[in-house]
């Protein structure tokens, strides 16, 4: 079993995605643990932590408790923000590897599509996540699993 940790942020983390990030992090002897305010179902060798339901009570613990080697999956850009600032490699079920380059594009994204719903002039559009979405995450999720195995393994930094 390998040192590194994948902590995913499971309130709002599609049942798709938990099953496929837990099946891959399996494979590649990597321990996956669910962090929520609620008991959700988790895969065999899944571990589940429920934290209070006060606000950011699971983004808190991932980030008192995830290494600079760790990978952290999260819907929520402001959580990943703060995992990247403390050097913390953020994904979301996309498939997208947010970056100190890239987290201030998205903050900035989110900031207008709330000011444009704000108007009333939000996208209807509902968020579908299905199959594309899945094996896009998939993949990314594999190739910086197997980057931070190596980086382990071999002793060098990300």
């Amino acid at each position: 079993m390998h040192k590194l940790k994948i902590w995913i942020d499971a309130d709002s983390a599609p049942v798709l995605m938990r099953r496929s990030a837990a099946e891959i992090s399996s494979r590649n002897k990597c321990a996956v643990v669910f962090v929520a305010n609620r008991e959700i179902p988790t895969e065999n060798a899944a571990e589940m932590v429920v934290c209070g339901e006060g606000k950011d009570e699971a983004d808190n613990y991932i980030i008192r408790n995830a290494s600079k080697n760790d990978i952290a999956i999260t819907r929520d850009i402001l959580f990943a923000e703060r995992l990247v600032e403390k050097g913390i490699t953020a994904m979301n079920d996309r498939g997208t590897v947010f970056t100190k380059d890239n987290i201030q594009d998205r903050l900035l994204e989110r900031s207008m599509s709330m000011n444009l719903a704000e108007i009333g002039l939000g996208s209807k559009k509902k968020s579908t996540y299905g199959e594309k979405e899945l094996k896009k995450f998939a993949a990314t999720f594999e190739a910086e699993l197997l980057r931070h195995i190596a980086a382990e393994t071999y002793g060098y930094t990300l």
